[in-house]
């Protein structure tokens, strides 16, 4: 599931803040502070290694960020 918005990669927004939020939140932060993209990923999704500039990517269970990383 994507989410888009109109701005580039904000370099001060840590990803790592975004652990534990619930996953709707955290989607409208990320959107708000810049993020271009955001993937919501179940845990052990096979990913590509393709990097998207802009784009955050969160790994939700039970509607919880477990992680957040760029690209």
């Amino acid at each position: 599931m994507t989410a888009s918005a109109s701005a580039s990669v904000p370099a001060a927004d840590d990803p790592a803040h975004y652990a534990g939020l619930g996953t709707g939140e955290a989607k409208r932060r990320a959107l708000a502070r810049g993020w271009t993209t955001v993937r919501v990923v179940p845990p052990g999704t096979v990913l590509t290694m393709e990097y998207l500039e802009g784009r955050l990517n969160f790994e939700v269970e039970d509607d919880r960020v477990l992680r957040a990383w760029s690209g």
